[in-house]
C-alpha cells in the first residue's frame, strides 16, 4: 500500500433494509452508496446493514448495530443522554403493527446482519477496518459514516455522538460531489443553493451558544441567538445567489434562443452510464471523461462531427442518481432545460450494469419533473462490449426499438451519427427562399440552418431552393421579410 493510498480516510457505510425492498435492490443502493463515498475520496472499509421496519428515531440503527458500527470508528456506540431519543407515536404504531416493537426495540435481530458480500459494497457486512491486518486496523478507524438514507439532523447530531465520526447522510454526500465538481459560474451557484439549505437545518449551538442579546447595525437582532443569526445569514446568502442565478440563468435563455430552430440532441441517462464518452466520440470535443459519479455537471454544446448543413448540435447534461435531493433537481432546473429544449433526447444506459432498468426508471422520472417526457426519444443501450452475445440478444429481444453500441468502437458511433441525420432529415421540408440583394448579410444565416440544394441570381436578388426544419423556415422568412 503506497502512502497515498494510506493517507486516504475511510469510511463505514450504513444502509437499513426497509420493508418493500428486497435483497438485491438494497445490495445495488449500498454499492452505490460506496461508489459516492469514494468519489468524495474515501476508502470504503466495511458496511453495517440491518433489516428493520423503520429507522429508529435515535440514531437510524437499533442498539446492538449501532455498537457494531462504534467499533469500527472508535466511539462509544451510545447516545449520551443528554441526547434522548425522540418518541414518534406513528412510527412507533407502525412498528408494533409490523412485529418490530418501537424505537430502539426495533431490531429483527440484533445480529441480523444481511451477510458477507450482500451489501454490494465495502467488506461486505462489518469487517474490522484495514482488512487482516489487526494492528493497522485498530490504529486506524473510519472518520465518516454514510447512511443510504436521508436522515433527520437530530439522528445525524446522536450518531455522531454515538461514533465519534463525521455523518453524512445520501443527500449530504451526493451534494458535497456536486460542489467538488461544480466548474462553470451557474453550477457553482446552483450547487451552493442547494447546500445552503441542507447546511440550514443542521446548524447547532456551538459553545455558549443560546445566548440573546440586542445588537447594533449589523449585529445580531432583539433576543436574536447565534443560531437564530448564522441561519438568517444563510437566508440572505441564498437570496443573494439565487439573484445572480437569475442573472446567469438570463444569458443561458438568450444563448438558447439563438440556437432555436437549430437541430439538437441532449444525451440524458444516469450517471456513469457514458453520456461523456459518447460525447466525445460524437462530437470530436475533449470534453471530460472519468470513470466516476458526476464527472459532469456543466452541460456541454458541441456540433456532430464530421459536421452537416444545417448542424446538428450535440448536448451533454448533468446525469441522474437515485434519492437525487429535490433541491439539486430545482437549483439543476435551468441546466435541465437544455434537454427540455431539444429536438431529440437520446436516453443513455449502462447495459452492463445489472441495474439499468431502475437507472432508466429514475432519468425518465426527474425528466417528467421538469416536463421533458414528451420530448422526441431513443434508448441507447451503451457498453455493450462488456456483454456476450447472448446477453445481447436477450436484450434486443426486451428492447427491440432500442440501439446496441459502445461508445468505444467507431463502427458504432458511426452508425449512431447516420442514425441521427436520418431523424432530422425526416423532418426537414423543402422550400425556396428569396435573399434580396439588400439582405445579403444574411446569407450565412441560411446556410447556417438550412441546406443550400440550389441558388440562382435575378434583378430582384438570390433564389435559394432549401431544404430545412419548419421552425427554422419560419425563423429564417421572419429575417427576410423584416
Amino acid at each position: 500500500m503506497t502512502t497515498q493510498e494510506q493517507e486516504r480516510p475511510l469510511a463505514v457505510l450504513v444502509g437499513v433494509q426497509l420493508p418493500g425492498v428486497d435483497d438485491v435492490e438494497h445490495a445495488a443502493d449500498l454499492a452505490e452508496l460506496g461508489r459516492l463515498v469514494q468519489t468524495l475520496g474515501f476508502d470504503v472499509i466495511a458496511t453495517v446493514s440491518q433489516r428493520r421496519g423503520a429507522l429508529a428515531a435515535a440514531a437510524v440503527l437499533g442498539e446492538g448495530k449501532l455498537r457494531e458500527l462504534a467499533e469500527l470508528t472508535g466511539g462509544s456506540g451510545v447516545v449520551p443522554s443528554g441526547a434522548p431519543e425522540r418518541k414518534n407515536k406513528a412510527r412507533a404504531r407502525r412498528q408494533a403493527e409490523a412485529g418490530e416493537g418501537a424505537e430502539d426495540g426495533g431490531d429483527l435481530d440484533e445480529d441480523d446482519d444481511l451477510g458477507e458480500g450482500d451489501d454490494g459494497a465495502g467488506d461486505g457486512g462489518s469487517a474490522a477496518p484495514g482488512g487482516g491486518d489487526g494492528e493497522r486496523g485498530a490504529a486506524r478507524r473510519a472518520t465518516v459514516v454514510a447512511v443510504d438514507h436521508d436522515i433527520s439532523p437530530s439522528q445525524s447530531r446522536n450518531l455522531e455522538r454515538a461514533t465519534g465520526a463525521q455523518v453524512l447522510d445520501r443527500a449530504g454526500v451526493i451534494i458535497e460531489i456536486f460542489h467538488r465538481h461544480a466548474r462553470s459560474r451557474q453550477a457553482k451557484l446552483e450547487v451552493e443553493i442547494a447546500r445552503l439549505n441542507y447546511v440550514a437545518p443542521r446548524l447547532r449551538e456551538t459553545g455558549g451558544g443560546g445566548d440573546r442579546q440586542r445588537g447594533g447595525i449589523g449585529g445580531k437582532g432583539a433576543g436574536e441567538s447565534a443560531l437564530e443569526l448564522d441561519r438568517r445569514k444563510i437566508r440572505d446568502r441564498i437570496a443573494e445567489l439565487k439573484q445572480e442565478l437569475a442573472g446567469v440563468q438570463r444569458e443561458q435563455s438568450t444563448r438558447r434562443a439563438l440556437r432555436q430552430g437549430q437541430r439538437r440532441v441532449a444525451l440524458v441517462g444516469y450517471t456513469n452510464a457514458g453520456k461523456s464518452s459518447l460525447m466525445r466520440a460524437l462530437t470530436g470535443s475533449e470534453v471530460l471523461v472519468a470513470d466516476k459519479l458526476f464527472a459532469t455537471l456543466d452541460t456541454t454544446v458541441r456540433a456532430l462531427h464530421p459536421e452537416v448543413r444545417p448542424r446538428i448540435l450535440i448536448s451533454d447534461t448533468v446525469g441522474f442518481i437515485k434519492k437525487l435531493p429535490h433541491d439539486l433537481v430545482a437549483s439543476f432546473r435551468s441546466t435541465l432545460d437544455e434537454a427540455l429544449e431539444a429536438s431529440l433526447l437520446l436516453y443513455v444506459a449502462d447495459a452492463s450494469d445489472p441495474t439499468f432498468r431502475d437507472q432508466l426508471g429514475v432519468t425518465r422520472s426527474v425528466l417528467s419533473e421538469i416536463g421533458a417526457s414528451e420530448v422526441p426519444s431513443r434508448l441507447l443501450l451503451n457498453k455493450v462490449d462488456r456483454l456476450s452475445e447472448e446477453e445481447r440478444d436477450a436484450l434486443r429481444l426486451e428492447f427491440p426499438e432500442a440501439t446496441l453500441l459502445s461508445a468505444k468502437i467507431p463502427a458504432d458511433v458511426a452508425a449512431l451519427r447516420e442514425a441521427l441525420i436520418a431523424f432530422f432529415e425526416e423532418s426537414m421540408v423543402e422550400a425556396e427562399l428569396l435573399l434580396p440583394y439588400t439582405k445579403q448579410s444574411l446569407i450565412g444565416e441560411i446556410y447556417e440552418n438550412a441546406r443550400v440544394l440550389s441558388e440562382e441570381y435575378d434583378d430582384a436578388g438570390g433564389r435559394l431552393v432549401v431544404r430545412a426544419h419548419p421552425v427554422a423556415l419560419d425563423r429564417l422568412r421572419s429575417l427576410l421579410s423584416r
